[in-house]
């Protein structure tokens, strides 16, 4: 027998006439923890924690915007007959992708400002990125969005899933695949192995915790983005599965082109901030003398 567990309310509390959501408290749940993580990471590597904690300040806000444009673009016709509208970000509507497309160029800048590597900063942020996308995705599974197509209960029970899970997965008295829960299960798994192989003396060069993160991520959005609902469509194709093979072939490109033709070769991520600013000047004058 069905045990009987209501659907979450979206709400978490009301301060008079202020609503405020469980969605809204789990992205800023994901982002705090992603930003401490970074703080200590940064000063294991030599950038200092004060450099993150100014960095998002920028990062958050233009991610955030970078996630409701993105959006916006793919639903463009709607929104024209309503532009005020593209400011009504309660009612829903943004992209994960266009956040880290948007934040990686507000990163890019800040850290060319700073005078801090890149390749070194984004490996650092990476595995934590991913951890917060992972939390985030439940946000997902309180609003009841972000899902897959129509199963059987008994597909969710096959899953051995909890009563929570496949209750809210009930919706309108239709049973839908729970990929938000798929992507957050992969991505914790991705932020493990990622760790794991950060953590490793001299095993991966500068730029490939970042490209793992870029390649694993892509490998697991490609096929769930095929099983959702809610997909952005350009003609007959998702945007999101294209987006995401784009990413998994050139990431894996990437380390094999900095792995093996690449010269001077990259640090390993393991040897700090130090001899990245090495690398970077013997670069130039290597392309330099090229010229």
């Amino acid at each position: 027998m069905y045990s009987v567990i209501g659907n979450i309310d979206p709400v978490a509390f009301r301060l008079g006439p202020l609503e405020v959501a469980w969605y809204g408290i789990i992205i800023v749940i994901g982002m705090f923890l992603a930003i401490w993580l970074s703080m200590r990471e940064a000063n294991k590597q030599g950038i200092g924690e004060d450099f993150i904690i100014d960095l998002a300040f920028w990062l958050i806000p233009m991610g955030l915007i970078g996630a409701r444009i993105y959006y916006v673009l793919f639903e463009l016709p709607t929104y024209l007959a309503d532009p005020l509208s593209v400011f009504y970000i309660w009612e829903g509507g943004i992209a994960i992708y266009g956040g880290l497309i948007l934040g990686f160029i507000t990163m890019y800048w800040y850290s060319r400002k700073n005078d801090v590597p890149v390749w070194l900063l984004v490996d650092i942020l990476a595995p934590h990125v991913m951890i917060a996308q992972a939390i985030g995705r439940w946000g997902n599974f309180v609003n009841q969005e972000a899902h897959g197509e129509a199963v059987s209960r008994q597909f969710l029970e096959g899953l051995q899933l909890p009563d929570f899970i496949i209750e809210q997965m009930n919706i309108n008295g239709t049973y839908y695949h729970p990929t938000f829960l798929y992507e957050s299960v992969w991505n914790i798994v991705g932020f493990i192995l990622l760790m794991l192989l950060r953590a490793k003396d001299k095993l991966l060069l500068r730029g490939e915790v970042f490209l793992g993160y870029l390649a694993w991520y892509g490998l697991g959005r490609f096929f769930i983005e095929g099983m959702r609902t809610d997909s952005l469509y350009i003609g007959a194709f998702r945007v999101s599965q294209l987006l995401s093979l784009l990413l998994l072939v050139s990431s894996i490109g990437l380390i094999i082109y900095r792995r093996f033709y690449v010269y001077p070769r990259p640090p390993y991520y393991s040897e700090g901030i130090e001899p990245e600013k090495v690398f970077e000047e013997k670069q130039k004058k290597y392309h330099q003398k090229k010229r």
